[in-house]
């Protein structure tokens, strides 16, 4: 886990409500191409003082608690705007950027990509994008939709789960 004894960047204001570690309540994952199945997970939005937050995202199995996930990353803010750039790396050899803005009054971010590189030796199908949506349902309850899309299916919603922050 990221550690952090910094105040919350400036820049970071209109985001500020994500800031902390959330945890998931239920989270489900589904895809044309795949079996439905549910998830635990752990994400931790931090500042170190820059007008960023460092991101770290581990999924886990439900029952028997084995890694299923893990992201590690940067959401950074343009400063003075609600422009926002969410560079991720995925552990199984994908990095992506995406770009999108916030709406500090609906406490919502929505993001698609901009940019997606992959290892050499990735195996198809190939991931060409995402859309995310984080929306703030309430002020300790968070909401988190992803959409993918790949070489053989149509950008469809993926993951969807709920956060209670700790």
């Amino acid at each position: 886990m990221l550690q952090s004894n910094e105040e919350i960047h400036e820049a970071l204001a209109p985001i500020s409500w994500l800031s902390g570690r959330w945890v998931t309540e239920d989270g489900k994952g589904h895809y044309p191409t795949l079996k439905d199945f549910q998830y635990h997970e752990e994400l931790e939005f931090i500042c170190i003082g820059q007008p960023m937050f460092n991101y770290i995202s581990t999924s886990r199995h439900p029952e028997t608690k084995k890694p299923m996930h893990q992201e590690r990353g940067f959401l950074r803010i343009n400063p003075g705007t609600h422009d926002l750039a969410f560079l991720i790396s995925h552990n199984f050899g994908l990095t992506s950027l995406e770009e999108g803005a916030c709406d500090p009054e609906k406490k919502e971010i929505k993001l698609v990509t901009a940019n997606v590189s992959r290892a050499s030796f990735s195996k198809p199908p190939y991931v060409k994008n995402f859309k995310r949506e984080l929306r703030l349902l309430q002020p300790d309850t968070l909401e988190v939709i992803l959409y993918m899309e790949t070489d053989n299916t149509p950008l469809s919603e993926h993951l969807t789960a709920i956060y209670k922050k700790v």
